[in-house]
């Protein structure tokens, strides 16, 4: 049975299939679909001509625009059916066109998604990606399946993610890049195939990071990709020195995680 808010609004010619609930203040304009197993928090608005559905929770105030098709089963080859799950954060948009595939019981079982988030039009994100506050997917962007996507990052019209990539918190990825391996935290990549070529200085410097902090994170950088050896053996080396840099040690600790995928680098992908 349905549990729908008094206040919530819903045009006579959309669809709010029995089970669904609708949060206070909800508006639901025509042509719209919300399926049995999707909650609507307070104050989401379904412009028109969107679709919600799957095992799926929207949070408050998310704005989804016509065209959208969100929590629908994932494409992986391996999907049987199962009983996943998509859950979205509070005040985010999704434009024209945005397709949000719920998880797989092998990836976890959940795609998942942070708050203010904004998803330009025909932008995708696969089954099992999980991805953080703040982000933008500018038009066009692909994230393929088990994807990480770290706060504050911005993705460019019309890249394309590999599966089981990590994109750290305030990377900044070019517009027709290829991110086939693992981008830092702070760091910029552009091109096909995609290279690491420097550090988002104008995003760290929105962010409020002091022009000194910048400086010693330019000097990690060039410690870790232009010093002989590999970046891992680089980063543990240089630890010790940036105990006292907060965004330095943020860095490390990606290179130093364990990943399915390479490191991008100012090298990698060069002839």
């Amino acid at each position: 049975m349905s549990v729908i808010a008094a206040s919530a609004v819903i045009h006579p010619m959309a669809v709010v299939e029995d089970g669904a609930v609708i949060g206070e203040n909800v508006k639901i304009g025509p042509f719209c679909r919300v399926g049995p197993r999707v909650t609507l928090k307070d104050g989401v608005e379904l412009i028109s001509n969107a679709v919600v559905t799957g095992f799926t929770e929207i949070g408050a105030g998310t704005t989804i625009h016509p065209m959208a098709v969100i929590g629908g089963v994932s494409q992986s080859l391996h999907e049987a059916g199962e009983n996943s799950r998509l859950v979205v954060g509070a005040n985010c948009t999704m434009r024209e066109g945005v397709t949000m595939n719920s998880g797989t019981v092998g990836g976890g079982g959940i795609t998942s998604v942070g708050d203010n988030c904004l998803f330009l039009a025909n932008s995708h994100v696969a089954h099992d990606c999980i991805l953080g506050n703040d982000i933008i997917l500018s038009n066009n962007v692909m994230l393929a399946g088990h994807v990480r996507v770290e706060d504050r990052a911005i993705l460019s019209g019309g890249c394309a993610v590999h599966q089981f990539t990590r994109i750290g918190r305030h990377a900044f990825i070019g517009g027709l890049s290829a991110v086939s391996y693992d981008v830092i935290p702070y760091g910029m990549l552009n091109g096909n195939p995609g290279i690491l070529g420097g550090l988002n200085v104008v995003g760290m410097t929105r962010a409020g990071i002091e022009r000194a902090v910048i400086h010693q994170v330019r000097r990690a950088f060039k410690q870790i990709f232009e010093s002989e050896g590999s970046a891992r053996t680089n980063a543990a080396a240089i630890r010790d020195e940036y105990l006292d840099c907060p965004p330095v040690i943020e860095i490390l600790d990606f290179i130093a995680a364990e990943s399915d995928r390479a490191l991008s680098s100012p090298n990698r992908g060069k002839n």
